[in-house]
């Protein structure tokens, strides 16, 4: 894989949070939606950004597309997303995010086939990616 493509995609905060959730296993944009608190179209042009560069893979399962990480990720992309993996400890907007995810994962997995929360909102503001 093309580190340059790698690092493009590294130098957004959107991206690098979706990277991040991504860790925890497969996800759809609902899912993204309700941990980042950014809209659909935000998310999925992001999305999309990330999958054309080969840094995430896209299923459809019915009328949702879930993303995934790849199956087999190039040494650069792993070793990438274990710096993230580790950096964003330190992070508070990571760390948000994380939390948020852990809240609704049992609702993800309690709905739909793909565990989509449909209309799903947190009420919460979004982080600046500096804190």
């Amino acid at each position: 894989m093309d580190l340059i493509k790698i690092y493009e995609c590294l130098c957004d905060p959107t991206r690098l949070r979706i990277l991040n959730l991504l860790q925890q296993g497969p996800l759809c944009v609902c899912h993204f939606q309700a941990i980042l608190c950014e809209p659909q179209v935000k998310i999925s042009k992001h999305l999309g950004y990330l999958r054309a560069r080969g840094l995430v893979e896209a299923k459809r399962e019915g009328q949702w597309m879930v993303y995934a990480l790849p199956r087999k990720a190039p040494r650069e992309l792993r070793a990438n997303l274990a710096c993230l993996q580790d950096c964003a400890q330190e992070q508070k907007v990571f760390r948000t995010d994380l939390a948020r995810f852990k809240k609704l994962a049992p609702k993800f997995a309690a709905s739909g086939p793909c565990g989509c929360v449909t209309g799903a909102r947190v009420r919460s503001r979004p982080v600046s990616i500096d804190g």
